[in-house]
């Protein structure tokens, strides 16, 4: 299994729009990709504008399928904007 993580910071004031489009996307993640198996997103509760993501994938491929999906395609294009600062980092789950 791979794992995802990936901190977001919004520009201040825009966590609640980020929040939301973070949820869609764990949604769309879960329900249209069967390599997905897992997504969970965190809310820092001293900062309503930093979040915190934790997924998991059956491989490779399907990490890479997600990065092709249109709904993560949208889901960029939506959320960029409203970003401050984002850290991706991908490990192998033990």
């Amino acid at each position: 299994m791979i794992a995802v993580i990936v901190d977001f910071e919004a520009h201040p004031g825009k966590g609640a729009e980020v929040r939301e489009i973070l949820q869609t996307q764990a949604g769309n993640s879960l329900e249209k990709e069967p390599g997905c198996r897992y997504f969970d997103l965190c809310e820092d509760p001293e900062n309503p504008d930093k979040f915190f993501l934790y997924e998991l994938y059956e491989d490779e491929a399907a990490v890479e399928a997600h990065g092709q999906t249109e709904h993560y395609g949208e889901f960029r294009a939506r959320i960029d904007p409203l970003l401050k600062d984002r850290l991706r980092r991908q490990m192998t789950r033990v």
